[in-house]
């Protein structure tokens, strides 16, 4: 009798936790399409093969990324003002990288200081409902830079 009253206890639990990680569509993670491959943010800092940190310091940083206010002046521009998104747009493959924004900054890590200021290594125009500034900076650093495991291995 108590088998079937912990079973009987336990199986609405495992159900709703079945129901909660099927919440419908999964929500849109910020990416971007390369080619044949496609570079996008982590849900989790575990599943990333890249990794990205910011800094409010222009001395600290290892890569600058510039904020225009036009897309004509920007080398890469995010702009959604469609009500659907493109649905093969950003699909997952083998090929695409998962990248994290990260706190602590290592020697691999590209640090990145966003700025108004001219003269930096990339030029980035954001008006979205999805993807923030910092998003569209991470995504493109981390496209234009191979794997950190990939360049540190040799034979």
């Amino acid at each position: 009798m108590l088998r079937f009253k912990i079973l009987a206890s336990t199986v609405p639990l495992i159900l709703a936790g079945i129901v909660a990680g099927m919440n419908g569509a999964p929500d849109a993670r910020p990416c971007i399409t390369i080619g044949q491959s496609s570079v996008q943010i982590a849900t989790a800092p575990w599943k990333a093969q890249s990794f990205v940190s910011f800094t409010r310091d222009p001395a600290a940083a290892t890569v600058r990324v510039q904020i225009v206010d036009s897309p004509e002046a920007a080398d890469f521009a995010v702009v959604d003002d469609t009500e659907t998104a493109d649905a093969n747009s950003c699909e997952i493959t083998a090929a695409t990288r998962f990248i994290a924004v990260t706190s602590a900054a290592s020697a691999s890590t590209p640090v990145i200081y966003l700025s108004q200021a001219a003269g930096a290594d990339y030029r980035i125009y954001v008006k979205s409902r999805t993807f923030t500034v910092q998003d569209a900076a991470a995504l493109v650093v981390a496209a234009h830079r191979p794997p950190a495991r990939l360049t540190a291995a040799s034979l």
